[in-house]
């Protein structure tokens, strides 16, 4: 696992942290890691979540689209 340091961090911040990861029951190395991980995989669940939404702003315009795989085949087996 790789190692990161961060330098001059102000006091009141660190203490912040300090705080929040009593609370939870974690030393401030594990929040720390904890809050590193959610800011690194938030963008991926924002975008499943607005690409969910709009799925389901197509399916309510237009229904459940019928699958077209039957005439691809159909017009690709008369152009043959």
């Amino acid at each position: 696992m790789a190692e990161v340091r961060v330098r001059n961090v102000d006091e009141r911040i660190l203490a912040a942290f300090r705080d929040v990861a009593r609370r939870r029951g974690h030393s401030v190395p594990e929040e720390l890691r904890r809050l590193i991980t959610e800011a690194a995989v938030r963008p991926r669940q924002e975008l499943i979540a607005r690409l969910d939404k709009l799925k389901a702003d197509i399916f309510e315009r237009g229904g459940l689209l019928p699958d077209s795989t039957p005439l691809i085949r159909e017009e690709r087996d008369r152009n043959g």
